[in-house]
């Protein structure tokens, strides 16, 4: 019997980092945040699909792009957290969108490209 979750582990050709925005406490007692690394080079496959749509009127043309990210199931990923995915050569900058998808084998994370903290 073929072990299904090294078989999806095999297509993972990316690695990513992920961080967390965190509150913490100054020392003169305030409050503020700060970027904290969760997980450093986690072995991932970065997937793509696209799609077409027109405005309620068909004038408008717009090609937009999903992206989700393909991990162990075993890594807790919170939702907001910063995906630093490189793959093929490239690092791009993502957060996730949401709660992640996870399967006995694999978890599944939509993705959209960093624009900074909220």
């Amino acid at each position: 019997m073929v072990n299904v979750r090294k078989a999806i582990e095999r297509s993972y050709d990316g690695l990513c980092t992920v961080s967390t925005y965190e509150e913490y406490t100054k020392p003169n007692g305030s409050t503020a945040h700060q970027e904290t690394t969760q997980h450093v080079d986690l072995p991932c496959r970065l997937s793509f699909s696209t799609s077409d749509s027109t405005d309620q009127y068909g004038n408008a043309y717009d090609v937009s792009q999903k992206t989700k990210v393909f991990l162990s199931p075993d890594v807790v990923i919170k939702a907001g957290s910063k995906l630093t995915v490189t793959q093929n050569g490239r690092t791009t900058v993502y957060s996730n969108s949401g709660e992640p998808a996870v399967y006995n084998t694999h978890q599944e994370i939509v993705l959209e490209l960093f624009d900074g903290w909220a």
